[in-house]
Order: structure tokens, then sequence, then C-alpha cells
């Protein structure tokens, strides 16, 4: 499938299901896709906790090509097919002390954030964690960016990823947060609930959303058990530039505004076993529609692995 124009001279990155770009190099056989793979030590430390953290994913000078698109979304320059986005806040809070740029879809938009949902680094450790015991073929979900500005970037509230993605099923997703700054505790980094995954409602439900603003650190609370506030003890995935986090569908995670005098901007891709379906004959994301039961595929869900590479 080749590229196709959204308007005239604006391409439209979805309709091109491979690497167009020159992010990384592609991979071309199963030696090179085998260094890619988590160890087992890791990928039961997945599984307990609910997340991994610090995997290293870009270089510095990959991560600075993806900024470079950054600016698009970021007020300094606009994008001509800024319509393809399926959402864009400028700032999702709606408080100008605590700014959160939030965005969906802008793989359509760009080369650098279109292969970064075939990101080798990405992809093979999404195959080894999307189902437990084997590696699974994934499909693209989508893609979400956030930037917190300097001294009064915004939090974004503790919740469950698959809280907001019932409109598929069965569960069978994953989340990747891809540092494109050093994350610390003053900016804001991300941090995680370990064992939150377990946490679900009548018969494996994920808890109900709290706050749709991502702004109210403590709604969340107001939901949990006695042993699950007992429990609630965050980590601070501290991770550096070109490092990534992969988390669970329903691993509890959020973070806390940005004091400090540097910016937390982050890439982030969602994933789901091949075989997962729509849950709704509503909107799917933003004007795309695949009715109840269908499974999810076509333009806007490619397949980005398929572990049969790695036996050739």
């Amino acid at each position: 499938m080749g590229v196709t124009e959204f308007l005239p001279g604006v391409p439209d990155y979805s309709t091109a299901h491979e690497p167009v770009g020159d992010l990384f190099q592609l991979v071309t056989s199963r030696s090179d896709w085998v260094p890619m793979k988590l160890s087992e030590a890791q990928i039961d430390q997945f599984w307990r906790d609910g997340f991994l953290l610090n995997i290293p994913v870009l270089s510095h000078e990959q991560c600075d090509k993806v900024l470079d698109d950054y600016k698009y979304f970021l007020g300094q320059e606009s994008h001509p097919g800024m319509k393809m986005l399926y959402e864009y806040h400028s700032n999702q809070s709606g408080d100008p002390n605590n700014v959160l740029m939030h965005a969906l879809g802008h793989w359509r938009l760009t080369k650098h954030f279109h292969d970064l949902i075939y990101l080798p680094q990405v992809v093979v450790p999404s195959s080894q964690l999307l189902e437990q015991g084997r590696m699974s073929s994934v499909r693209f979900w989508h893609d979400q960016l956030f930037a917190k500005p300097p001294k009064h970037g915004g939090n974004v509230a503790w919740h469950q990823d698959y809280s907001y993605w019932t409109r598929t099923a069965p569960m069978a997703h994953l989340t990747v947060h891809i540092a494109l700054d050093d994350q610390t505790e003053e900016n804001g980094a991300l941090k995680y609930i370990p064992g939150s995954h377990r946490w679900t409602r009548d018969g494996g439900k994920p808890l109900p959303v709290t706050d749709f603003n991502f702004k109210d650190m403590e709604s969340i609370k107001t939901i949990l058990t006695e042993e699950e506030k007992a429990s609630f003890k965050p980590v601070c995935g501290m991770l550096k530039k070109g490092e990534a986090s992969f988390h669970h569908p329903l691993a509890v995670h959020g973070s806390y505004g940005n004091r400090s005098d540097s910016s937390r901007r982050a890439a982030v891709l969602n994933y789901f076993k091949d075989g997962v379906c729509s849950n709704t004959d509503e909107e799917i994301l933003s004007d795309i529609r695949i009715p109840k039961g269908e499974k999810m595929e076509g333009q806007f869900f490619p397949l980005v692995f398929d572990p049969v590479c790695m036996e050739q």
C-alpha cells in the first residue's frame, strides 16, 4: 500500500504499512531481530509488576529527529494535515498554570512519527508481552503525544488505559511510553503502582474513569478498596532520553506536573494483539468505524510485527 494524499501535497502516511523514512535501518534477517528480544527475567518482571522500565529503544540522534517533528504540535508551527489528528489538545487541563499538550493520530502526518510505530526495539518486546508465554502478532492501535512545558506543565491523572479502550475487545493491549527528554521527579516523570494490573471490578472489568481532564491526582482513591489504597505505592520510572517503559493495559499509572526548567516530552505507542475486534458500532477513533464484532484491521490498524519473521 503506497502513500496517498490527504490534501494536495499533504501525504497521509497511514496508507503506508511499512517504514518510509530514515529513522532506523530496516531489519532484514532473523539474526538482526533476535537482539531486540527481552530476557525471560524481564518478561517475568513485567507480569509480576505490570510494567517494565528503562528499556533503551532510541538513540539521542533518533530522539532529536522525532523532536524535530514535534514542533508542529507545540504551537511553533502548524502542520497542514492537522485535521487528520484523532484528537488535539493544546492544553487538556484547561488550566494555564498546568499545561498538558495531548494529541492522537500524528503517525499519519510525519515520516518519523509514522516509522516510530514499526521500531524493531519496540515491536519485538511488544510481541513478547501482549500474551503471557508466547509471542503474538502485533497491530497498531493509536499513538499519543504528551508535552509538559517548563515551570507550568500539568498532571496526567492516575488511570488504567483499558478503562478508555473498552470499545475494543478482548483486552489484549500494551502501551509503550518513550521518553524524548530525561524524566525526573521534578519535571513530571511517569509513575506506576506495582501489581495494580490485577485491580479489576465485576469479573475482570477495569477501574472506572475518575478524571476525564487529567488533573486530579487523588480522585482515583475514591474508587479503590482499602487493600488497594494500602498498596498504592508509586514507583518513579526516571526514564532517560531514548528509554521506554512497557505497561499492561490495567497498570495504574500517572504523572505529576513539571516545575523544572526543562521540557518533558514523550511519544506513546499503543498496540493490541492481532485478532482484537471492535466492541461498538460507534466511532473507534475520530471518523473511523468498524462494526461491532469485526476484526480491528485495515488502513488505520496495520500489522507492525509478525513473529514468523523471527523464524526466517
